[in-house]
């Protein structure tokens, strides 16, 4: 009977998760360079029941053997596993905006091989990001829509000191007669060593670290200036998802009330003297 209760419960913990995955993705939905994230629901290890008995052997002393008849197997629940970014390239839509870039993948080697812009984060070192949506400060620097330093093929800050500059397909700035390269970086492996930490960046979680896209045989890409890449979010089956997880919560909600009345009965009704 307990086992009932923590199997239901596990089941609405995890579609709770689920569902808060689901709903930052909607509220992401409008993000530039927002990648949605997957969830991963596993089952806790499977258990093998046995039925234990014994048998006796028709002897003098009257021998007894223990004996294990399998039954076989039982699962406790679900988890949620983890959840991972979807590297997909997001529509491109036009703003007009000079300061608005965006990256769009051409030939990637890898299949989970993803194209990023470099930036600089609060702790002075590189992290990553698919938002173009960049600005000029005060100081004539340029940066992300959160405040970072965006960065140049080799990990120095642009300084435009205007929003008067162009991009070229190749990622290159022109202002006042100079050619700055942004800093693009590509990860072969983006889906399993690229992690969120907020603020729309991506940070490395692996040994391996992403490299000049520029230098990769076999990469190419596109940078448009003037529009922005949207999210990936796909809202239709994102709100989908999220009526699916809302359902598995009331079932197992339901599940959970029945084995309480049960145990309710168990304790208070059963044996009860009258």
């Amino acid at each position: 009977m307990l086992r009932g209760y923590y199997t239901a419960a596990s089941g609405m913990l995890a579609q709770q998760r689920r569902q808060d995955i689901l709903t930052n993705n909607m509220a992401n939905a409008l993000t530039p360079g927002y990648k949605t994230d997957q969830t991963s629901l596993r089952s806790f290890p499977e258990l093998l029941i046995q039925q234990m008995g014994e048998k006796q052997i028709p002897v003098k002393n009257g021998l007894r053997i223990p004996t294990n008849q399998p039954i076989g197997s039982i699962n406790t629940g679900v988890y949620m596993h983890e959840t991972t970014p979807m590297f997909e390239q997001g529509d491109v839509r036009d703003t007009g905006i000079q300061t608005d870039v965006a990256l769009v993948n051409g030939q990637l080697p890898d299949d989970d091989g993803f194209l990023f812009f470099t930036v600089q984060n609060e702790d002075g070192g590189m992290s990553y990001t698919r938002n173009g949506n960049f600005t000029v400060d005060a100081e004539g620097f340029l940066t992300s829509s959160t405040g970072y330093y965006v960065l140049d093929a080799t990990g120095n800050r642009i300084q435009t000191g205007s929003n008067d500059f162009q991009v070229n397909a190749n990622g290159q700035i022109l202002v006042n007669g100079n050619t700055i390269p942004l800093g693009i970086a590509y990860h072969p492996n983006a889906t399993a060593d690229m992690v969120k930490v907020g603020n729309d960046l991506f940070e490395v979680e692996g040994d391996a670290q992403p490299v000049d896209a520029r230098g990769v045989a076999g990469v190419t890409f596109e940078v448009q200036q003037g529009v922005l890449e949207g999210s990936n979010v796909d809202t239709i089956q994102t709100m989908t998802d999220m009526m699916a997880a809302y359902r598995s919560f009331e079932l197992n909600q339901q599940v959970l009330k029945a084995y309480d009345q049960s145990m309710d009965l168990a304790a208070n009704q059963i044996g009860k003297l009258r």
